[in-house]
């Protein structure tokens, strides 16, 4: 039986298991996808890439401070000042640079699907399709709203989660034969609540100008069900004119769908825990929508356990 076996590669999981694994256990690590770090993502396409999830990362305690501080020593980071000089850290060469380094040495498992979670008298079984893998302690970081796909809509810690509240974020990424206009942009009020020149990041490949659009919540909310095709088609016309450029200018464009990026509604605690502590759940939703939150929620679920062994 596994001793410790978390569900989710994103960061609060890569954070919970790196504070675990270096207390001396040994927790697996489950992901459905093909890659780690959740939403601190870059999607590569042939020459180019875009980072399509989180934009960059900054601390705001000192714990989170020197973590970042040793990603950048390892080359992991990189600054990237806004247009006013503020610093922000992003991945090197990507923003999944970050998680990748935050994964290193970990037992990852991906393409993993756990479809339920289930206590039995020795711990727990997870449902992995037609096969099962006990564990003793199951720590789960899925967004807020999955969890009752995996404890049950009756579970108390589903219960627990349902005044938290998630929301989408829609994503454009387009690469534009033009100069830049500008480096970044936030207008809450815009549809595009967010634009980055992303090649203007270190490390990012050159020659073509690279942006990253992303919708506001009203938007995303609005258009979430259609494909991604059709969210291109709807928010290209928006970032050319953002832009003042034309269609012609547009070499490539595609978007992706986040469907629980935003928190905007967090628990308040670090972590939810059972009564015999081996069942805990964490994530950014804990505490608010930041990279930051996230770390913060899988380093407390990793103290609490270790309290407990």
């Amino acid at each position: 039986m596994i001793p410790i076996t978390i569900i989710g590669a994103g960061i609060a999981g890569l954070a919970c298991a790196r504070r675990l694994t270096q207390a001396g256990l040994a927790p697996i690590v489950l992901d459905k996808g093909r890659g780690i770090g959740g939403r601190v993502a870059t999607r590569r396409v042939d020459a180019m890439q875009f980072d399509h999830g989180a934009q960059y990362v900054t601390a705001h305690t000192p714990s989170f401070a020197a973590v970042l501080e040793g990603l950048q020593t390892a080359g992991a980071l990189g600054d990237w000042p806004d247009d006013d000089g503020r610093q922000r850290c992003v991945g090197r060469p990507g923003m999944s640079s970050l998680a990748k380094a935050m994964g290193q040495g970990l037992d990852i498992r991906q393409g993993v699907q756990v479809t339920g979670v289930t206590q039995t008298g020795a711990g727990w079984d997870l449902h992995l399709g037609q096969t099962l893998l006990q564990t003793k302690r199951v720590v789960i970081t899925v967004p807020a709203p999955q969890v009752a796909g995996l404890l049950g809509a009756d579970h108390p810690l589903t219960k627990a989660v349902s005044p938290v509240r998630m929301a989408p974020c829609l994503t454009l990424m387009a690469a534009v034969a033009a100069p830049s206009a500008f480096q970044s942009r936030q207008d809450r009020d815009d549809p595009l609540a967010w634009i980055a020149h992303d090649n203007s990041k270190p490390d990012r490949p050159q020659g073509t100008t690279l942006w990253v659009a992303q919708a506001g919540q009203g938007f995303s909310q609005q258009h979430l069900e259609q494909d991604p095709t059709a969210i291109a088609q709807l928010m290209l016309p928006l970032l050319c004119d953002r832009l003042g450029v034309t269609a012609d200018d547009v070499v490539y464009a595609a978007a992706h769908r986040w469907r629980y990026a935003r928190v905007t509604g967090a628990l308040g605690h670090p972590f939810l825990s059972s009564i015999d502590g081996t069942l805990h759940l964490g994530g950014d939703w804990c505490i608010g929508a930041r990279v930051e939150a996230a770390w913060q929620s899988g380093t407390a679920i990793a103290d609490d356990i270790l309290a407990r062994v």
